[in-house]
């Protein structure tokens, strides 16, 4: 069984970290976020984009990654990265997984990922282009997550309202 972990450093667009809470929250996600933050927790457009999520949320707070990792030294750790060597659906999520994504404008300190580097995964894209939206890189590793995992606990089939599937 694989417990997923999504951590978040020093996230900067309230925005972002609205639609990775939503994320987190219908995929039963643990969601850490490391401050510094670049808004507050009360920011309207962070409760705006996951509102009626909000309170679904396992969520945890840190005052920075020496503090998360001091409270979090067991499990796999993956770094996500556009540096990274390794690509995202090239590794197998399971146990106690922790999807770590750094700041929207710097990423992660290349000191930190070359001290990782073998755990440093980038989403394919063009090189030509900075990278994916924050909330849409947590979306698509959650999911490989899940997808692997076979969406464990998730409900993969919907019902019509007004008709009947066959």
């Amino acid at each position: 069984m694989t417990e997923l972990n999504i951590v978040l450093v020093e996230p900067q667009i309230p925005q972002n970290t609205g639609n990775i809470a939503r994320t987190c929250a219908v995929t039963g996600t643990a969601l850490h976020l490391v401050k510094p933050m670049g808004f507050t927790v009360t920011d309207k457009h962070l409760k705006r984009a996951g509102l009626d999520y909000w309170n679904k949320l396992d969520i945890t707070y840190y005052d920075g990654l020496e503090d998360f990792f001091e409270k979090n030294n067991e499990g796999t750790f993956y770094f996500f990265t556009t540096k990274g060597r390794n690509r995202h659906s090239d590794v197998e999520y399971n146990g106690k997984v922790y999807l770590i994504f750094g700041r929207e404008d710097k990423g992660l300190p290349e000191e930190f990922l070359f001290k990782h580097k073998e755990s440093c995964l980038r989403i394919p894209m063009k090189s030509t282009l900075r990278s994916l939206n924050l909330s849409n890189s947590v979306a698509i590793a959650v999911y490989e997550a899940l997808r692997q995992n076979d969406y464990l606990d998730l409900e993969t089939k919907g019902e019509l309202t007004k008709f009947q599937w066959d």
